[in-house]
């Protein structure tokens, strides 16, 4: 196989995944004219997922997928990635030239070590977005960073093909991979839990679209604090009203002793406290305002107690 970091035009993709991810990534890629030439699906919703999306794309075993690929797309679980490419790899399976990319936020390029020892290229290039796994998901990557790993002087193919695919690409080093993806992931996956547990308190006393509630208020905080940061913070916490916070905590402890939702509860203190020290470092808050919303935090310690968490 010739090497197609070399020449101009479009290229032959696989896509090994036809999950929520790898069936859309696919779906952009030959948006941009790049042909798809085949698809790894073994659930019936991935098989349903790939006809939708990448119809009349093959549906065909992973080594006859990468054999005939000159870019192969891994966009699988983060624990099956290293065993699929040693596998592969072992196999033979690779080509010189070859450019692999997987879709983790996780590992860098490192984790393709034995593929890029038969001679492939290695890129990881991970898109920060949520996704459906539907049609609606390409429109949003026209405003999708993708975090992308490569050597140097492959950096601008991964970089091409992000652009391509309508989303912006930013270059994340190889040992920041793993911090990356933490700080996405806590931000993504706890504001779905957040938003959980606040629908199931309003539904809890009647409300019957938390949604409708919920809804401008947190596009609203979102908007700003990607605008001002910890600047934006509003609240009880941050002013120092220690009663509402008191009260907060209160009527929080009783909801999840009622509906089994202590999840709630350990939530609303873990954040509240990360919040009160945030706010205090930034100077928001006084060292007194904040001892104040410790003691309202920890009902079973005495001023004592919470004097001594203050000074630690």
């Amino acid at each position: 196989m010739s090497d197609p970091s070399l020449r101009p035009g479009r290229l032959g993709i696989g896509v090994i995944g036809a999950g929520k991810v790898g069936a859309v990534l696919g779906a952009a890629l030959r948006a941009a004219g790049h042909a798809v030439v085949g698809v790894h699906a073994v659930s019936e919703e991935s098989r349903t997922r790939a006809e939708a999306l990448l119809p009349d794309t093959p549906v065909l075993p992973i080594p006859q997928i990468v054999e005939r690929s000159e870019v192969v797309l891994l966009a699988v679980p983060d624990d099956a990635l290293e065993p699929l490419v040693t596998g592969l790899a072992a196999g033979g399976h690779f080509s010189a030239g070859q450019i692999l990319i997987h879709t983790s936020g996780r590992y860098g390029v490192e984790v393709l070590r034995d593929a890029r020892s038969a001679g492939a290229i290695g890129i990881a290039m991970h898109p920060a977005m949520t996704f459906t796994g539907l049609s609606l998901d390409l429109a949003r990557l026209q405003t999708t960073t993708f975090g992308i790993t490569a050597p140097g002087p492959f950096l601008p193919i991964a970089q091409a093909l992000a652009v391509e695919m309508g989303g912006e690409p930013v270059v994340i080093a190889e040992g920041d991979r793993p911090l990356y993806h933490a700080a996405l992931s806590h931000a993504s996956n706890h504001m779905v839990t957040l938003v959980g547990q606040a629908s199931q308190i309003l539904t809890g006393i009647g409300v019957e679209d938390p949604s409708h509630v919920l809804g401008p208020l947190l596009k609203a905080t979102l908007e700003n604090a990607l605008a001002s940061g910890d600047s934006a913070l509003t609240g009880p916490v941050v002013r120092g009203d220690a009663g509402t916070v008191e009260a907060h905590r209160e009527i929080l402890a009783g909801f999840a002793a009622e509906e089994r939702a202590e999840d709630i509860d350990a939530a609303y203190l873990a954040m509240a406290r990360a919040t009160a020290d945030r706010a205090r470092s930034r100077g928001a808050l006084s060292e007194e305002g904040h001892a104040r919303i410790l003691r309202a935090l920890d009902l079973e310690g005495g001023p004592e107690d919470e004097a001594g968490v203050v000074g630690q």
